[in-house]
């Protein structure tokens, strides 16, 4: 993010331009917001299409085949939609990988600091959204409202860059927002609009991004991602609103998952939302929600494992044909337990006299609707096939508030069923969500628990919905371990604020309970990747840990002027983002020898440690013999067989004082000789600035170079537009036509570095340190000592938490 802010350091923004780019930031945050609002429409219309076609087909075809006896029919023809469904979510992951699982991880670890490969490409959300539709509609226990929130940070990646790799041809000359950290901004924009529109929260959607995602936060990024969620879940309300029942501007659907009203029924009198004596039994169901989702996540981790080990590695249909067996086996399962397993229940009065106050997921009907009667004879319902026979969020519904009992034994099978397929289907290589079928899986436990305790208890007074809500908060809880953004979020979805207290409380006491098997599933699957994640904070005994003890002290680093050959060798030879830039301060060094150990400035270095910046610089040589210039072949052997003159030293000099620069150079491409001594091989490096790799390819790119009879004034400038057109895709140091380069020019990189970057001193304890890289958004934090002297440099994986575990362990090892 550095370079960010040394542009605004050399290009003050006038107050007017300052205006217009705030003035520019809101538009774009608010066309973000709609357009994920009509993506979410976009997913919505289909799945409803898809579903209602395949149900209201295999529907018929049951009722024929009831009394025809070819019951195996139907089944073939619900096999026949599932597996296209699933054959087609499966085909569009093989064309974008990322876009497979709910994207949830991937996202976070995005606005976490971490850049994932393709992760908010054109392509992915376009896979995103079609594979997801397909998946639902197929029948898989997967929900659509954790691809949103995918979705939506594609959008908010994509949005304001107007370009895509995807779309070549489409340029616009569009000079805003050409950096890591504004994108990010937007991707923080666009994820909480997904779930704005997945729930209808767009608080809930606020805090999702603050909880889950953002490594950084401020005030005026809060106020956009709001708005912005307030404006992707206005759009989805206005067109599904006016598209459903044909009232435009009449806002009656918030979100795709709308929980309904929860009210007892005006002819109980005894009945109460939920009392205080409730709280007691919220508490145990949040406990028992916690085991379930930490045994959840220990099976998915299982799974996970597996398929990184069996799975992954075989050709990509192996990936399709898993899916296509998840997809047989679910079918399955839910045919023949909704024809076999489910018991008769009689159906409520409100049932019986079609009460239609209550509309499922947005549609005139009702949710007693939606029953299934296979089987049963007149006024009783089939009550499995009434939970497995409808999409998820018609079942959700049935579980809140159905009037009608639910059979202990079918919650309690039904339950069953739906944790292990679940558990089995997330990971498969579909676009696939969480949320819903945690929810569906905890409503039944809910369920379960407010029926035993009216059947055996006696408590006559508790409202069933209630039950089922707490124990739906409960299970996700415990699955996925957010807590904050969570409870706002099933706030707004029950639009009931008097639920607040006993969700909070469920939530927190899940996540407790689960935080002390295993991590969250999000966390379970970032770590299963590698990714170098970092917490919100450190734990209380790393501050025995300084900034010395766990940076890298091997460092790569250019000089102020330094030779293309040099910069060409470096930039092929590593794979760092950024370089300091240094300068050998020759004149301290007889100081530093101090018996076995190299002491500068209470920093203290192993002679080991130090050969490595020897060994570095002879492959930088070595590796410039492939330079497609018979000069600078020569010119490698030259100084690996000879050795400089000593009037050389007097030449450089008079060089650089023709130059007229504030920093002192040697020479870029001189390699040290073995015969160096150590005072030689390491000298103390004054620190001047950090420089990017991306800035460092855009300078040869463009010729920005200047010869040694010339001074540095002669190289031509880049403006901050130019050295940013590229943005963010930048070309590739292996790309470069090296032939059209002149390996003896010299690149003076001093007005392209940040001379001021956030530095720590060597004694910096590691919790201010952990927190100023995260608070800023860093990637790069140089050590420098009390002089001026860079001793090391700390990047993310220094401050992963296996990392510093490793060093506090070296650490007592050593005392």
């Amino acid at each position: 993010c550095f370079d960010l802010a040394f542009f605004f350091f050399l290009n003050p923004l006038s107050k007017q331009k300052a205006q217009r780019y705030e003035a520019v930031k809101w538009v774009m945050v608010f066309a973000i917001g709609v357009c994920t609002g009509l993506v979410g429409l976009f997913v919505d219309f289909f799945v409803r299409l898809f579903t209602q076609l395949k149900f209201r087909v295999v529907q018929s075809s049951v009722e024929e085949c009831t009394e025809k006896g070819c019951l195996a029919l139907s089944l073939l023809e619900l096999l026949g939609f599932n597996l296209t469904f699933v054959f087609l979510a499966s085909l569009l992951v093989l064309i974008q990988p990322v876009a497979a699982g709910s994207g949830i991880p991937e996202i976070k670890c995005y606005l976490n600091g971490v850049k994932v490969p393709g992760v908010v490409r054109l392509r992915t959300v376009v896979c995103k959204a079609m594979g997801v539709l397909f998946s639902v509609a197929g029948g898989l226990f997967v929900g659509k409202e954790g691809p949103m929130i995918h979705s939506g940070a594609v959008v908010g990646a994509g949005l304001p860059q107007f370009q895509s790799i995807s779309l070549r041809k489409i340029q616009f000359n569009f000079p805003y927002f050409r950096s890591d950290r504004d994108k990010r901004d937007f991707v923080s924009a666009g994820a909480a609009a997904g779930v704005a529109a997945a729930f209808g929260a767009p608080i809930g959607g606020t805090l999702f991004s603050l909880e889950e995602g953002s490594s950084f936060w401020n005030q005026g990024l809060t106020w956009k991602v709001l708005f912005c969620s307030m404006a992707a879940t206005f759009t989805l309300n206005f067109f599904r609103s006016g598209i459903q029942f044909g009232s435009w501007g009449s806002f009656q659907l918030p979100g795709l998952l709308n929980f309904g009203e929860f009210k007892c029924s005006e002819s109980d009198k005894k009945c109460h939302l939920w009392t205080a004596v409730d709280l007691g039994f919220f508490i145990l169901m949040g406990i028992v929600g916690g085991l379930l989702g930490a045994t959840f996540n220990c099976l998915n981790k299982r799974l996970a494992k597996y398929r990184m080990r069996n799975v992954h590695p075989k050709p990509k249909l192996v990936r399709v044909l898993e899916s296509l067996l998840v997809s047989l086996t679910t079918t399955v399962v839910v045919f023949v337990a909704s024809m076999v397993l489910g018991e008769c229940r009689q159906m409520s009065s409100t049932s019986h006299s079609g009460n239609d106050t209550l509309s499922l997921q947005g549609t005139s009907e009702d949710v007693n609707s939606s029953i299934k009667t296979f089987f049963c004879p007149n006024e009783t319902y089939n009550d499995m096939a009434t939970l497995f026979f409808n999409p998820q969020e018609s079942a959700i519904l049935q579980l809140f508030h159905q009037d009608g009992t639910f059979s202990p034994v079918t919650l309690s099978l039904f339950f069953l069923l739906y944790f292990l397929l679940s558990c089995w289907t997330y990971g498969i290589s579909v676009p696939s969500g969480l949320f819903v079928p945690s929810l569906l899986c905890g409503a039944a436990f809910g369920r379960l628990v407010a029926n035993l305790l009216k059947s055996y208890i006696g408590l006559d007074h508790i409202y069933s919905g209630t039950f089922a809500l707490i124990g739906a908060a409960a299970f996700l809880g415990g699955v996925v371990r957010m807590t904050i953004s969570l409870t706002v979020i099933l706030i707004e979805s029950t639009n009931e604020i008097t639920y607040g207290l006993p969700i909070m409380i469920t939530l927190m006491v899940a996540k407790w309970t689960g935080d002390f098997f295993n991590k969250g599933i999000y966390d379970i699957h970032v770590n299963l990747r590698g990714v170098p994640l970092l917490e919100w904070e450190t734990e209380v005994e790393m501050d025995k840990l300084r900034a010395s003890d766990i940076m890298e002290p091997n460092l790569t680093y250019v000089y102020p002027h330094t030779r293309i050959q040099s910069l060409v060798s470096i930039l092929r030879t590593t794979v760092h983002h950024a370089f300091p830039v240094v300068t050998e301060n020759r004149g301290n060094e007889r100081e530093f020898m101090k018996g076995n150990q190299l002491i500068s400035n209470n920093i203290k270095f192993k002679k080991s440690s130090i050969l490595t910046r020897a060994g570095e610089q002879r492959k930088r040589s070595q590796s410039m013999k492939s330079y497609p210039s018979s000069e600078l072949r020569n010119m490698c052997d030259e100084h690996i067989a000879t050795e400089e003159p000593p009037e050389k030293e007097d030449l450089l000099q008079q060089m650089l004082e023709r130059r007229y620069t504030p920093y002192p150079n040697l020479y870029p491409d001189q390699s040290p000789s073995e015969e160096w001594t150590m005072e030689e091989r390491f000298r103390p490096l004054t620190f001047h600035g950090l420089i990017l790799r991306s800035q460092l390819v855009t300078l040869l790119v463009r010729g920005v170079c200047y010869s040694e009879s010339q001074s540095s004034a002669s190289q031509p400038r880049l403006s901050h537009a130019e050295m940013s057109e590229d943005y963010p895709r930048y070309p590739d140091i292996h790309d470069l036509d090296l032939t059209l380069l002149n390996p003896r020019m010299i690149v003076d990189v001093t007005p392209y570095m940040n001379p001021s970057p956030f530095a720590v001193s060597p004694n910096t304890h590691v919790s201010q340190v952990f927190n100023l890289f995260r608070t800023m958004g860093l990637r790069h934090l140089p050590v420098v000592n009390a002089v001026g002297e860079i001793v090391g440099i700390i990047t993310r994986h220094n401050l992963t938490h296996e990392f510093l575990q490793a060093r506090l362990r070296q650490h007592y090892q050593t005392i």
